[in-house]
């Protein structure tokens, strides 16, 4: 088994093929269950970059990394500003993705409505969303692209359903709905109230006797029908996203049937609606919010180590999943044979903290997750632990797949943009891996709001030339032992993608 884990961490930095949707071989990917199959989207960088052909080979230029940004007289929604960098030779291609829009919620109607991806008509009613996702892909970038294409539409599409709800936020969902999809009618309400409480008549009539015996019951079966939990409209739309995402998944694996879809990616995806803003987050990118020079936090980074609990408690509930191959258990380091039956320091899913206990036999399996900070694995493989696609993820020459333990369920987190008054130099900044690596959550808002006050508020690049600053900090200068930063640290050698949204921008379109 040790060999094997040495073979698989040597192979984990390796190049592409040319159109980067195939496999890399060594990842530990089914490679032949796509053999010559199409791909689902071909490869590119993100629509709103309208890169020509030759800007886009330009783009893969590991030597320089040039930095790709969006054009003076290109515009996103709300002067949202972008910018993005190639990796320093990890893959041939950049594996990162990207996608910004501007849809409208409606709630479905005609043949289609049914089907999980409504057709994009170009319709300009209903209620206005706006979507920006970074998309980390990794072992390929088929599954990051697919994802760019088609998460905000199932997002648009789930939302539609729940429409009319959406219109009237002050009142809770109905639990239930019609088989239509409309909410139960009020008269149907009245009808229940109404048999509820000749029920309630009926049981006085009957005496007294049952309610001396059991007194904590309830009489009134009125109030039953009352003690209901309160959904929030805010709470539906958290769901929706959680499920999306979980479809978005589905329909990876789905549509790997008949195309080739490589690898896997993390997600994190920022929905604007009705006066809130919702960031939904799958894997290690992140998002703050920059507000006052505060900072705010609107995303976890999922890792082995973050949810190292989770995994335990899964190995331990399912150690089929394990393959006789790994343990659940953590120590501080690798097991020696000659340490059997010595009392050696470990956790496992039910522990914060660590205790002692006698190892045996079964202790010397390899680790569930082995390694700390950004080496940190599961099972020796992969660094992250939410995220979508990796269907054919396996531990490397083995048959263990590594599928059952990664997450595609997002955490979302919710923050209210009517309740603040933002300036133009308050923004949100989502991010791949690539900008956090190297750079904490106060450096880049320190970093942003120092560009930004010296920035002209009406100039319509500022929220890009400030992408493009923080992507350069993190990026670092190409210098005799490799990419640099000021401080001689080495800088970031991944792909690093770079959103700068100003939160004023909702409110110069309301």
């Amino acid at each position: 088994m040790i060999s094997k884990v040495k073979n698989a961490m040597s192979t984990l930095v390796g190049g592409m093929i040319p159109h980067g949707h195939h496999h890399p071989s060594g990842t530990g990917q089914n490679s032949g269950s796509s053999e010559g199959l199409p791909p689902r989207f071909p490869y590119g960088r993100p629509d709103f970059l309208d890169l020509t052909p030759e800007l886009l080979q330009y783009s893969t230029e590991h030597a320089s990394r040039p930095v790709l940004m969006l054009r003076r007289d290109s515009r996103l929604p709300w002067r949202t500003g972008y910018a993005e960098v190639i990796n320093a030779g990890k893959s041939m291609l950049n594996e990162d993705q990207a996608s910004c829009e501007k849809l409208f919620v409606k709630k479905p109607s005609g043949k289609h409505r049914s089907a999980p991806l409504q057709e994009d008509t170009g319709d300009a009613t209903g209620i206005p969303l706006h979507f920006w996702g970074v998309y980390d892909g990794h072992a390929g970038s088929g599954a990051a692209i697919a994802a760019s294409k088609l998460l905000h539409r199932l997002i648009r599409d789930r939302l539609g359903e729940v429409a009319h709800l959406l219109e009237h936020p002050a009142c809770p969902p109905p639990i239930c709905l019609a088989k239509n999809g409309s909410p139960y009618q009020a008269t149907e309400s009245k009808k229940a109230a109404a048999a509820a409480a000749a029920a309630a008549a009926v049981a006085q009539q009957q005496g007294e006797g049952a309610a001396a015996e059991e007194p904590d019951a309830i009489s009134d079966p009125t109030i039953r029908y009352h003690m209901e939990k309160v959904v929030s409209v805010e709470s539906l739309v958290m769901g929706v996203l959680e499920n999306a995402f979980r479809q978005m998944d589905e329909l990876i694996e789905k549509e790997k049937a008949s195309y080739t879809i490589s690898g896997g990616c993390c997600a994190l995806a920022a929905v604007q609606m009705l006066g809130k803003l919702y960031v939904a987050n799958a894997g290690d990118s992140r998002a703050i919010i920059i507000r006052n020079d505060e900072v705010i936090p609107m995303s976890n980074e999922f890792t082995p180590e973050s949810e190292r609990q989770r995994l335990q408690y899964l190995g331990f509930l399912r150690p089929e999943l394990l393959g006789n191959e790994f343990t659940h258990m953590e120590f501080p380091r690798r097991i020696q044979h000659s340490e059997l039956g010595q009392k050696m320091l470990f956790r496992d899913h039910s522990m914060t903290g660590w205790a002692y206990r006698t190892i045996v036999e079964d202790d010397l399996k390899f680790p569930l997750i082995y390694g700390e900070g950004k080496k940190a694995r599961v099972m020796a493989t992969i660094g992250v632990t939410r995220g979508l696609g990796d269907h054919d993820l396996k531990v490397y020459n083995s048959n263990i797949h590594i599928k059952p333990f990664l997450s595609c369920c997002p955490e979302v987190k919710v923050y209210d943009l009517s309740e603040n008054k933002h300036g133009p130099d308050d923004v949100l900044v989502m991010g791949t891996d690539g900008l956090w690596d190297v750079t904490t959550d106060q450096e880049v808002a320190d970093a942003v709001s120092t560009f930004l006050s010296g920035c002209d508020p009406s100039d319509p690049m500022r929220y890009t030339l400030a992408a493009q600053d923080l992507l350069m900090r993190s990026r670092g200068v190409l210098k005799e032992r490799g990419w640099r930063l000021p401080s001689d640290r080495l800088g970031s050698g991944d792909d690093i993608t770079v959103f700068v949204i100003p939160l004023a921008g909702h409110e110069g379109e309301t």
